[in-house]
């Protein structure tokens, strides 16, 4: 299996990306939330992948972080009606510190706000996942537990925030996403806000 990719960015688009190794360019399909942290082209990148094998075709997953793919792969594994293109919306939409919050919280109207779920998809995803993001014991549960741990930061004291200045969960989501990649590092709370609101 194919864990990982490295090599040089040749092309970008909204939810994909080419990434050239030994003459031969990969065509990767990311969410939103990688590719909004894709350097420029031209550039080094690795991403952490996923191949899913149909009968009829191979496609590449990539994803800016392991914990991100590793809940891909839980998604269209464990719930179903959840595949690839679905689960690609929903991490498109939220990142994953607010998309583990919502599973654990129970939020149903937060889920199904992403694109092209519904209501019953948003409880399957609570129902079916939501003992697994806690720190269920194995590798898998490791690492969302470590991502989990993340929901209590300032990305998500700063969703919150926005939200309660009457922003969609997923656009503060997304304007604290594009705070944090502008300021780089680890930035606070407020300079989280001062930085999406401006």
């Amino acid at each position: 299996m194919i864990t990982s990719i490295e090599g040089t960015l040749t092309e970008t688009g909204l939810v994909r990306a080419v990434v050239e190794v030994g003459g031969f360019g990969y065509e990767v399909n990311v969410p939103v939330t990688t590719a909004e942290r894709l350097p420029p082209t031209g550039s080094k990148v690795r991403l952490h992948t996923l191949v899913i094998y149909r009968e009829d075709a191979q496609t590449l997953y990539g994803f800016a972080a392991a914990e991100d793919r590793d809940f891909f792969r839980l998604m269209i594994e464990q719930v179903s009606g959840v595949g690839p293109k679905m689960a690609l919306s929903i991490l498109s939409r939220l990142s994953l510190p607010l998309l583990l919050g919502a599973i654990r919280a129970g939020d149903i109207a937060t889920l199904s706000k992403c694109p092209g779920i519904g209501k019953k998809t948003a409880e399957r995803l609570v129902v079916e996942l939501k003992g697994r993001v806690g720190g269920s014991p194995g590798a898998v549960g490791a690492v969302l537990a470590a991502g989990a741990a993340v929901a209590a930061s300032p990305h998500a004291d700063a969703v919150a925030a926005l939200v309660a200045l009457g922003y969609k969960v997923g656009d503060a989501d997304e304007a604290i996403r594009r705070a944090g990649l502008a300021l780089g590092g680890h930035p606070s709370t407020e300079a989280l806000i001062k930085k999406a609101l401006a």
